[in-house]
């Protein structure tokens, strides 16, 4: 009996093929398992692609990559983000009307936004994962939700000498008073795979939530 080849580099299954007689040279002597076809291309030789035939063991044979892909997701702790925002969050504070308000990932870790890289072995195939946030969607409770995409996804956190700047990143200005607004931010993972010759993308979207208190400036006039 004959040890399974690994899939050569740069190739991807071919669906739907049968598998050959039993007598057939890609067996290899083997009489369990199957032969998996895969169209592969070569460098250096101007894109030139070739099908060839492997075999498989049994237990290689009954693995999913999508599954297994999965399953590798469930185990990389994936979590919504710590939401990063001013006004901050308690009793007595207060948001103004008319202020600029900045929201951003507080403390960020691979976790939370990424990138994060994890892979498993199963039955001779090995599936790996990259995963990163592409975009945060806040709700701020006041029927408006902002997009913060890309690198401005992480936003920019506050700090003292901005003053009344607005963020230059990810924010957004209440026009109406509001206790509380309820706001989350729901981050949108890009979860890419590869492994046993196939590739996919499992999205994934995660909720954070938090509330604001937003007054208006009262101004007391004297004569």
């Amino acid at each position: 009996r004959s040890r399974a080849k690994p899939a050569p580099s740069a190739c991807s299954v071919v669906p739907g093929v049968p598998a050959p007689p039993k007598d057939d040279p890609a067996w290899a002597g083997n009489t369990d398992g199957t032969v998996v076809t895969y169209v592969c291309k070569l460098d250096g030789l101007n894109g030139t692609t070739v099908v060839t035939q492997r075999w498989v063991p049994p237990a290689a044979a009954a693995v999913d990559p999508g599954a297994l892909a999965q399953q590798v997701l469930a185990t990389m702790g994936l979590t919504a983000i710590e939401i990063g925002m001013v006004p901050e969050e308690g009793a007595d504070r207060l948001g103004v009307v008319g202020m600029p308000v900045w929201m951003w990932v507080k403390d960020p870790t691979p976790s939370t936004i990424g990138p994060i890289t994890a892979s498993d072995t199963a039955g001779g195939i090995t599936v790996t994962l990259d995963a990163n946030v592409t975009s945060i969607e806040w709700d701020l409770g006041d029927g408006t939700v902002v997009h913060c995409a890309g690198e401005a996804a992480r936003g920019t956190e506050y700090v003292d000498s901005f003053d009344l700047q607005e963020s230059p990143t990810c924010g957004h200005i209440y026009a109406k008073q509001g206790a509380p607004y309820t706001i989350t931010a729901t981050s949108h993972w890009e979860v890419a795979w590869t492994g046993g010759g196939e590739a996919g993308v499992i999205p994934l979207d995660l909720v954070a939530t938090t509330t604001r208190d937003i007054g208006e400036l009262q101004v007391l006039t004297t004569q």
